[in-house]
């Protein structure tokens, strides 16, 4: 069995850890604490993408883009975004979306790197502007690779591979 295919199993120190991180990080957005999530639990090496989708046959492949992105972040992109947001000229977020994040189905397999973990776990994101009465979906699956600097798990990678094709909200100003 190599490291990247081995898991980590469910109720392990290192799992539950995980888990906590999971819910903390979901906590932060959630509260729209985006500075103290991205400067708590974000590395300052991140990639951040969320691939296009398009519908195709089985034979095809999985449908997700190799070099096209809803978002392609890195650190710098990601603090600008939450800098705005802290503005009076955040338009699209002013007043500001109410979000609830919901993770379930996590896995966890060791990494690549010595202090790496693999993640994989399922999202959906409900979102509500203004006065709307019904909620924005956003439900998918997230990779997501952890990495432990300075003995504190941070965010290194994530890949979001959404459910949708056509994403109908008026901006992505939202954090997967």
């Amino acid at each position: 069995m190599t490291r990247a295919s081995a898991v980590v199993p469910v109720g392990s120190p290192t799992y539950n850890e995980v888990v906590g991180w999971l819910y903390a990080e979901a906590e932060l957005l959630d509260d729209g604490l985006e500075a103290r999530w991205l400067e708590e639990m974000v590395s300052e090496e991140i990639i951040y993408r969320v691939p296009l989708r398009q519908t195709v046959e089985r034979a095809r492949g999985t449908g997700f883009a190799e070099a096209a992105y809803h978002l392609d972040e890195t650190y710098g992109s990601l603090g600008s975004r939450v800098a705005r947001n802290q503005t009076a000229y955040a338009w699209a977020e002013d007043p500001p979306s109410r979000i609830r994040h919901f993770v379930s189905n996590v896995r966890v397999s060791p990494g690549d790197g010595e202090d790496e973990l693999a993640v994989r776990s399922n999202l959906l994101i409900l979102r509500t502007r203004q006065d709307q009465t019904v909620p924005q979906m956003f439900a998918g699956e997230r990779h997501d690779v952890l990495r432990r600097e300075a003995g504190v798990l941070k965010l290194h990678r994530r890949t979001v591979l959404l459910d949708l094709t056509v994403i109908g909200t008026h901006n992505l100003a939202i954090f997967f």
